[in-house]
């Protein structure tokens, strides 16, 4: 199975890249490959739209979707899991609170 890793980035310490690929390890732990946005960006001045792209492209691979703690403070985050719930993937939360979908 396929899990594409999804938190707050933006204006956090790193990016809060530590707490992306901790999760990723945890995925590979459980037998299952990370889909792990973080992974591989090496340019870090481009506009949040061409981040939300290239990680928009990287979910549609997902079979379900891992969200990290502060979520729901990132816009990003926030469609993210938007999109996979309105596309029938299970969502799970790792130290975060679950919020109901708004349809």
């Amino acid at each position: 199975m396929k899990v594409y890793i999804s938190g707050p980035m933006t204006g956090r310490p790193a990016f809060n890249f530590p707490a992306f690929f901790a999760a990723a390890e945890t995925v590979r732990q459980q037998g299952h490959e990370p889909l792990n946005p973080a992974e591989g960006v090496t340019e870090l001045d481009r506009p949040w739209n061409w981040y939300m792209r290239r990680a928009i492209r990287l979910l549609l691979e997902a079979d379900e979707i891992w969200m990290l703690a502060g979520w729901a403070d990132s816009k990003g985050a926030r469609l993210e899991r938007d999109l996979a719930t309105r596309l029938g993937m299970q969502v799970r939360y790792l130290n975060a609170v679950s919020v109901p979908v708004k349809r």
